[in-house]
């Protein structure tokens, strides 16, 4: 997981080829309207042609599980999963074994002594 911020803490949780990535935001103050149709609107954006990083093709579907009742937080700790449902790790088996030029596969072998998650 990595945590950002003081009063209003943001924190990142997930693998690339996991069930689910996800955000928890601890601080929102209760009665804040979230706007899920919006959102959802925002999300259709990355399917315009050329936005693409990935052939993998995903749904960009999110679910609320804690902070929200109502299209409005409730004061406890925002938690958003989006479920990753095409993952596809066994098609990088080479990355076990030798890091990818420019991405963080190495950086992450050090800092997680070998037990980093690179498949993807």
């Amino acid at each position: 997981m990595n945590t950002i911020g003081t009063q209003l803490k943001l924190t990142f949780f997930g693998e690339s080829h996991g069930r689910v990535i996800g955000l928890v935001i601890d601080g929102l103050p209760s009665g804040l309207i979230i706007d899920e149709k919006l959102l959802r609107q925002e999300l259709l954006k990355r399917r315009q042609p050329g936005s693409e990083s990935s052939p993998r093709q995903e749904k960009d579907d999110f679910e609320f599980l804690s902070g929200y009742q109502n299209n409005r937080t409730t004061g406890a700790a925002l938690t958003v999963v989006i479920p990753n449902t095409d993952q596809r790790s066994n098609d990088y088996p080479e990355t076990l074994i030798i890091p990818r030029p420019g991405h963080a596969d190495y950086p992450a072998f050090v800092k997680y002594q070998g037990y980093a998650d690179v498949a993807g």
